[in-house]
């Protein structure tokens, strides 16, 4: 798989939302702590986490409207880290140089500041326009004794994403997942499938659950192949929208086949093109499967998203996203056409081609 890094995110219990309020700092900061040493990062790294989650949060708290911090495990093979990401909706940054300066920290936080923050992550970025808000995240891995993270290639991973479930709900319904698939090229094609569970909640989620396992367990990688396994996996669950997308970089195309109300779009520096999905439920009722290809933007992303987004963004409005990394485009599209009403998921790839 050359350099790519496909790092998986676990669920349930190692994936949480810290919504804006006057114990956002402290409780996030626990969380993070006990995180840490639950996955078995030593104790001044787990503590190096606990201050970074607390910064980032404090900041959200004291500074930012309608904020939230997601805290989750994330893996790489054998190893397993912890990852953040903060989401707010203003007043966002003016300078972000500046305020990722040395000794430059928010009234009221502990002082080390975010360029304190990124130097501690093994990945951190950011991404903020004025007046609109904010999106950053960092993730952090256990070190060897010269400093050197112990899994994961520099940089960002080319896929990542993020769901969020409904006002009230503990659980969310929807569910992203993504395999690298060796097909001869000097980058191995990518498989990406995103899953909106019927309706919200645990059932939703058992269902989304259940397309993942069916997703990594296929030995058809095409696209129809993907969503056939599926939709047989769904079958005595509530079912779901479902969208599959194969990029092949050595042919400079994706293959894309959807069925349901998942949205999915092509990015480019001049603007985004929509890719075609079916009406109908998987593990119900599905039509006679098609899928469409499409030729890779240049230097382009991705975008894969449930309802619980709506279609009314533009990437162009948010100067320089293309970019950032997969996770910060995706926060930023969460943050611009999230719903509260619905769960939400997100899933973006950008530098796979």
């Amino acid at each position: 798989m050359g350099a790519m890094n496909t790092d998986t995110i676990l669920d349930g219990e190692d994936v949480a939302w810290f919504r804006d309020g006057a114990s956002l700092a402290t409780a996030a900061r626990g969380a993070a702590a006990t995180l840490a040493r639950r996955i078995g990062l030593n104790s001044h790294r787990s503590a190096e986490v606990a201050l970074a989650v607390t910064e980032a949060a404090t900041n959200v708290q004291r500074h930012a409207e309608d904020g939230a911090l997601l805290l989750r495990v994330v893996r790489a093979g054998d190893e397993a880290g912890v990852e953040f990401l903060t989401v707010d909706s203003g007043p966002g940054m003016a300078d972000v140089s500046a305020s990722l300066a040395d000794g430059v920290s928010s009234a009221g936080t502990l002082g080390i500041g975010l360029g304190a923050v990124a130097r501690l992550a093994d990945h951190f970025d950011l991404h903020s326009v004025a007046g609109r808000g904010t999106v950053m995240t960092a993730r952090f891995w256990s070190r060897t004794v010269d400093g050197r993270a112990v899994a994961g290639p520099s940089g960002a991973s080319p896929a990542s994403g993020v769901t969020r479930p409904i006002s009230g709900e503990s659980v969310c319904g929807d569910a992203w997942a993504v395999r690298a698939v060796d097909d001869g090229g000097h980058r191995p094609a990518l498989l990406v499938m995103l899953c909106d569970g019927l309706g919200h909640g645990p059932l939703a989620a058992r269902a989304s659950h259940a397309a993942v396992k069916a997703f990594h367990a296929t030995r058809d990688l095409s696209p129809e192949g993907v969503l056939t396994a599926v939709h047989l996996a769904l079958r005595g669950t509530r079912g779901g929208a479902v969208a599959v997308a194969r990029i092949e970089p050595a042919a400079g195309r994706l293959l894309y086949c959807g069925i349901g109300n998942v949205s999915g779009f092509l990015l480019g520096d001049d603007g985004r093109r929509a890719l075609l999905s079916a009406p109908g439920i998987v593990g119900a009722h599905m039509r006679r499967l098609r899928t469409f290809e499409e030729p890779l933007p240049d230097h382009g992303a991705l975008v894969m998203h449930s309802d619980g987004l709506t279609e009314r963004w533009d990437h162009r409005t948010l100067p320089g996203l293309l970019n950032h990394s997969p996770l910060v485009m995706a926060g930023q599209l969460l943050r611009e056409a999230g719903v509260r009403r619905d769960d939400a998921g997100v899933v973006v790839v950008k530098g796979a081609w």
